[in-house]
């Protein structure tokens, strides 16, 4: 992934480096849980060093990088050496290795999942009587308040930081069952001490290779937060536009929003988001493509994998971070908000108008048929429906006070707002406690 997207701690654990230092560390447990090994042996095993630098160049040699891997590493041992990757295929330790950097990876990215859970509930409780217009298809339907929109985008946060832990949880699975899944050189036993060593879970039947569903199910639940974070972000671009203007991106001291005209402020992170959640998608499909490999294995999806995923969790990152950035400093005009509210000259009150004529005994159809009309009148002449209604036969005796009242539209806000109590504060504490138990 470019540097423009990536937090250094990821481009760290996602480095060659830290690739073939996994690597290092799957071969060392290997060899403190063999028969063979002296103690003087497993020294000199722990001991024993790479570079990047090495492993190419031998690589140049092998066209086996994980062949060109150990051999430096063995020889870096001495004698010693022999001991490692003895027994072992290349997928025993490319993937558990790899395990071992997605479980590095998840806890930076659900560390930030359940923060943007947080700051979104803390905004939506903030703004729990924020009055603002909900808009169906685009166009304005009735009141609502911002406090509830937000509420809605952090269960969805939350849902996500759930999936999230299950995908991250499923796929940091390992294996050391050998050539073709059978233990011909090793034994059950010996893999079940080895992941114990690396604090990893065993893949049942792993044939040679990790089922590549756990890693397309981790890149499926990578791509569906990305969608969640598309769309708060394409809420805000929307509610950022010049005849909205109801919510704006913060801006910085010396942001400048247009090289050739100074008076804008443009939702660019929201517009960032909303691509590289596009990215997202396109590598969860390709990781569905890796799942079908040929027999017990074959290399179709290393490639692959190679770029979607450290590049997935890096732009998922990337999209978190940015998201609660937006949420804890987005600029809210709520003086805007209620502006907003009178565009349609009361016509958004059209469905208490419809309930009131019925009560009052016309038909259904008859009272959508007079409110329809008024409502449209409104529209068209910039009359206040209320006025309308006040003159019309059908309004006769209605309470209009009762009926054009913002009251009822937000008399639940606190009711769904509070919901998140459900949520957010208690998540960690469960995600603790699921770790502890698999301890």
């Amino acid at each position: 992934m470019i540097a423009r997207y990536t937090r250094a701690e990821l481009a760290e654990i996602w480095s060659e480096h830290a690739h073939f230092e996994a690597m290092r560390q799957v071969e060392v447990a290997a060899c403190e849980e063999m028969d063979g090994p002296t103690e003087d042996e497993l020294q000199a095993i722990r001991r024993a060093t790479f570079t990047v630098e090495a492993i190419a160049e031998r690589e140049k040699v092998t066209d086996h990088d994980t062949a060109a891997f150990a051999d430096v590493l063995a020889a870096s041992a001495g004698a010693a050496g022999r001991w490692i990757h003895h027994g072992l295929t290349s997928s025993d330790v490319l993937d558990t290795g790899l395990a071992l950097q997605l479980r590095a990876v998840a806890e930076l990215i659900l560390n930030d999942a359940h923060r943007l859970t947080r700051a979104l509930a803390g905004k939506a409780r903030e703004h729990v009587h924020t009055l603002c217009v909900g808009r169906t298809h685009g166009i304005h339907a009735e009141p609502t308040t911002f406090g509830i929109k937000l509420a809605g985008f952090a269960f969805e946060a939350d849902r996500n930081a759930a999936r999230l832990e299950h995908a991250f949880a499923q796929a940091t699975v390992g294996a050391l069952s050998g050539a073709v899944g059978t233990y011909s050189a090793t034994s059950p036993e010996f893999e079940e001490r080895v992941l114990a060593r690396l604090d990893l879970q065993r893949e049942a039947v792993s044939t040679q290779v990790v089922a590549r569903d756990r890693h397309a199910q981790l890149l499926q639940a990578i791509a569906l937060t990305g969608a969640g974070l598309e769309r708060f972000a394409t809420e805000l671009r929307h509610l950022a536009r010049t005849e909205v203007s109801e919510v704006r991106e913060p801006f910085g001291a010396g942001q400048k929003g247009s090289s050739a005209m100074p008076h804008k402020r443009n939702p660019i992170k929201s517009e960032q988001i909303t691509g590289l959640a596009r990215v997202l998608r396109g590598n969860a499909s390709a990781a569905l493509e890796d799942v079908a490999l040929w027999h017990e294995r074959d290399i179709s999806h290393s490639s692959v994998e190679r770029v979607i995923i450290p590049d997935s969790t890096i732009l998922l990152d990337h999209m978190q971070r940015r998201a609660i950035a937006l949420v804890e400093g987005m600029v809210v005009d709520p003086v805007r908000m209620r502006e907003n509210l009178e565009l349609t000259h009361g016509a958004l009150f059209s469905q208490r108008v419809l309930l009131a004529l019925v009560a009052s005994g016309l038909t259904r159809d008859a009272a959508y048929r007079t409110t329809q009309r008024l409502a449209q009148q409104a529209l068209d002449t910039r009359t206040p429906m209320r006025e309308l209604l006040g003159s019309d036969p059908a309004g006769a005796g209605l309470d209009l006070d009762a009926i054009f009242d913002y009251g009822p539209f937000v008399r639940y806000a606190e009711e769904i707002v509070g919901r998140l109590e459900e949520i957010a504060d208690h998540r960690l504490e469960r995600t603790a406690d699921r770790v502890q138990e698999l301890a």
